[in-house]
């Protein structure tokens, strides 16, 4: 399922430079903060507390931080591809390159759920995942995510 509703065109990082998985929470709530509005402490400290409880680095290299923001009123997506792979405390331990930040609003329930489950399909996707690790520019990131995966079609 394309994920065009979620995440703009402007919201694709394609090689983000971080060594560690903090400064990558830290970068994506900065990028998050300038194209939403938000004050980026808060989208931070939202993250970092659902960190706190499981990471979200869900395995094979995909990592998905979320969070429910009060004074939001949409589901907001931000794709990076990582310039080299990070520790991310992930379930298989791997370390992780891909990279959805999801923002919801306080009141999302069901959608914010939905979300994350749909983002986790298609990046679990194995021939989504190798497209998004070999394309290199947003444009190309962005297409890939927002066009139904190959695997699917007739």
């Amino acid at each position: 399922m394309p994920l065009g509703d979620l995440l703009a065109a402007d919201a694709i990082l394609p090689a983000l430079k971080v060594s560690s998985k903090k400064q990558a929470i830290q970068e994506l709530a900065a990028k998050a903060a300038e194209l939403t509005g938000l004050p980026e402490r808060d989208v931070f400290d939202t993250l970092l507390q659902r960190e706190r409880l499981g990471s979200t680095g869900v395995g094979a290299g995909i990592a998905i931080p979320h969070g429910k923001l009060a004074n939001f009123d949409r589901l907001f997506g931000l794709f990076a591809r990582l310039d080299r792979p990070i520790d991310f405390d992930a379930l298989d331990g791997e370390p992780v390159d891909l990279v959805l930040l999801l923002l919801a609003p306080e009141t999302a329930g069901a959608d914010h759920l939905k979300a994350l489950a749909r983002v986790a399909r298609m990046l679990r996707d194995p021939l989504t995942a190798q497209k998004l690790r070999s394309s290199r520019d947003a444009g190309a990131l962005y297409a890939v995510l927002t066009q139904a995966p190959a695997s699917n079609a007739a």
